[in-house]
């Protein structure tokens, strides 16, 4: 990826669906701990997606809502990013879910680079129906 310096702030890349911008301000582009934050949301609900298929576990949908806790420290750093799964389907087992985002922690690119320096918790629900 390469980035270029826009005009009045931040960075840009063109990439194979469009243009991604990025600043410090929301008013000029996504702000990188937005991507941060759904780098590790997206990745970990695609792994979550295709175990869930493996295990031809019957469901809908997957929402995900995400958080970020930061210090206040200097930089103010992210320290957790918390992301709850609302996953619905039919007549969904809780300890094959249980199981499903287990191996998703382990097996998210994302998540695992980030392990040692922010932590990342998951909770999920499960709602009944298709």
């Amino acid at each position: 990826m390469e980035f270029h310096l826009k005009e009045a702030e931040g960075f840009y890349t063109d990439l194979e669906y469009g243009r991604l911008e990025v600043a410090g301000s929301a008013q000029q582009g996504f702000k990188p701990s937005q991507l941060l934050v759904s780098s590790v949301a997206v990745c970990s609900g695609g792994v979550l997606r295709t175990v869930l298929e493996k295990m031809r576990l019957a469901f809908s949908d997957i929402h995900i809502s995400a958080r970020e806790e930061r210090s206040g420290g200097v930089g103010s750093p992210i320290e957790k990013i918390q992301l709850h799964f609302i996953i619905k389907g039919i007549g969904l087992p809780t300890e094959k879910i249980e199981k499903a985002m287990k191996f998703t922690t382990r097996n998210c690119p994302i998540v695992q680079s980030l392990q040692g320096s922010i932590e990342v918790d998951k909770t999920f629900e499960i709602v009944d129906g298709g």
